[in-house]
């Protein structure tokens, strides 16, 4: 409805100041007519909007953005194909738990179900990847159903909403005191449990009298904020530990509880073992990679999650932070709880540790040409600091990085999760670097991989936002021809998978950045180097050896 009044506010400036007031202090976004009167009212807020050029790289960098800073990221875009653009962005925060909103554009109430340009039914697509879908249905709502979606993203483990506004709604004028605008802080409860007392007390037991415990930390130690409380537990009752996803870094490299290549190992011998955080999905194997003589504990946010797809011997729903925080202090006190006897159950990993290493000692010092992916991938990890932050994007070489790259610091490590979505790396170099300016960015590219969105490197200098990125370039979709190749022979190896030799290094340049090609692995370091020292956007274009293959690639595991 159309008021000029003083005292009138539009639905665009009532979602800015519902964003505001979640602490959103920029929204990812690619332009549409459906949706300007947002900017609008950002502007007035100081709430920064960033345009990238895909929609997908705004929903991926809301995502990323929503990982680095443990704050709800936002994305704008508009109707119908600026929508469903977006869909791979969200399905991929869905699975990854990440929370973030989208909002949509659509067209006007007045020409409902008429045919209006770019009307889909947004909301039936995006219901099943989201926590919360609605559409907004009247301008004094918008403010309150942007908080109650940014509610729904924090119910149980966190993830994303999604909701559309027509443009009348958007552009029309209420009365400001017609409009309910939730004040911050004060419209939603925290979602913080330290779980069930008695099982606290169960696990705090189990872990006192274990002799071969080993804890597996996930993401959702980094989510909840629970790194201090992960770290006091394991050296604590001297627990050896495994990290995956945005739970690596929580203890740093040479740490005496930090293992990282024994996993299967200790999986398979340990009597007790503890998951923080981390579905029984693929990743695990769908839990049969654990012993089953072992007693199994499962802690999660999520009641579905505990004991899917296997049996447990204790589960615990809960904040990982406070739950851990409270086992520790309910095994403290108990003699060790146990600490000192585990010393040989230590040493036994290490040497298992140590043993993996050996074996791939070779191919991370080989001077081969073209590269082996192991010695570039180990050049990396050389190359990082407590401040780097590592963004992996692919499939083979990614997997190469898993086994090698270790973080220095806590939420210093992002990949896409278990969606397993390729063309994340820029848009989370975008999100990392505007929300931490202060931390190095790193990022490890599959040419594949950056092909998807790798035209908002422009974006990368358009804002000024250095980073070091590294292509591992082989020419291929390397993790499907091997499969294929397994499959169906050699002489069919190559059908799909395929690229063209691309110099993604004077595509960088082409587009004001930094770029160098490197053949000779004695010259990773030095590119490197100067990538860092560059100040600007940067892709290091290394091929490597198209015919070495990840060891997870090998076995398939992402298919068992």
């Amino acid at each position: 409805m159309p008021d000029d009044t003083q005292d009138a506010i539009s639905g665009g400036h009532l979602v800015a100041k519902a964003l505001k007031a979640e602490g959103v202090d920029r929204v990812y976004t690619l332009c549409g007519g459906h949706i300007i009167d947002i900017y609008d009212g950002c502007v007035d807020e100081g709430i920064e909007v960033v345009d990238v050029r895909h929609e997908q790289v705004a929903a991926h960098a809301a995502d990323g953005y929503a990982r680095i800073t443990g704050k709800p990221g936002c994305a704008v875009v508009t109707a119908g194909p600026g929508t469903t653009d977006a869909v791979t962005g969200v399905a991929n925060a869905f699975r990854a738990e990440s929370p973030m909103l989208l909002i949509g554009g659509q067209g006007a109430l007045t020409q409902h179900k008429m045919g209006s340009l770019q009307d889909l039914p947004h909301v039936d697509m995006m219901t099943p990847i989201t926590k919360f879908a609605a559409t907004v249905p009247d301008t004094a709502r918008a403010a309150d159903m942007v908080s109650m979606a940014f509610r729904e993203c924090y119910h149980g483990a966190p993830g994303p909403s999604f909701l559309e506004i027509p443009r009348d709604v958007l552009d029309a004028k209420v009365p400001a005191d017609r409009a309910r605008v939730p004040r911050a802080g004060a419209y939603r409860a925290s979602t913080r449990s330290a779980g069930d007392p008695e099982a606290i007390e169960q696990l705090a037991d189990l872990l006192v009298h274990a002799e071969k415990p080993a804890v597996l930390l996930g993401s959702q130690v980094w989510t909840t904020r629970g790194t201090e409380a992960a770290v006091e537990l394991v050296r604590t009752l001297n627990v050896p530990a495994y990290m995956n996803g945005a739970g690596r870094g929580t203890l740093p490299p040479g740490d005496p509880h930090h293992f990282q290549l024994s996993r299967r190992y200790a999986f398979s011998h340990a009597d007790v073992i503890v998951i923080v955080g981390t579905p029984f999905d693929f990743r695990m194997g769908y839990g049969k990679r654990l012993s089953p003589t072992a007693t199994v504990v499962q802690i999660d946010l999520d009641y579905r999650t505990v004991g899917k797809n296997r049996d447990i011997g204790l589960g615990i729903v809960g904040d990982a932070g406070l739950v851990l925080k409270s086992v520790t202090e309910a095994a403290s006190g108990r003699v060790d709880a146990g600490a000192s006897r585990r010393k040989e159950w230590l040493d036994e990993l290490r040497a298992a540790e140590q043993s993996a290493l050996e074996k791939r000692l070779p191919s991370l010092r080989s001077d081969a040409s073209p590269i082996h992916p192991y010695r570039l991938v180990s050049e990396i990890n050389d190359f990082l600091t407590e401040d780097s932050i590592y963004i992996g994007d692919g499939g083979d070489i990614v997997t190469f990085s898993g086994q090698v790259v270790q973080p220095k610091s806590p939420g210093h490590w992002m990949d896409p999760g278990p969606l397993g979505t390729l063309g994340v790396g820029v848009p989370f170099v975008l999100a990392a670097k505007q929300a931490r300016p202060d931390k190095e960015v790193v990022a490890l590219f599959g040419d594949g991989a950056f092909s998807l969105t790798g035209w908002d490197f422009e974006t990368l200098v358009r804002y000024d936002l250095p980073f070091v990125g590294i292509v591992g370039n082989n020419s291929s979709m390397n993790q499907i021809r091997y499969g294929q190749a397994a499959k169906y022979g050699k002489e069919r190896e190559r059908v799909g998978n395929t690229l063209g030799d691309v110099h993604y290094d004077k595509f960088a340049q082409m587009l004001g950045g930094h770029g160098e090609e490197v053949r000779d692995p004695a010259d990773i370091g030095p590119a490197l180097r100067r990538a860092r020292e560059s100040g600007k956007p940067s892709l290091i274009n290394v091929w490597v050896d198209p015919d070495a293959y990840a060891p997870g690639t090998m076995n398939q595991t992402m298919y068992k």
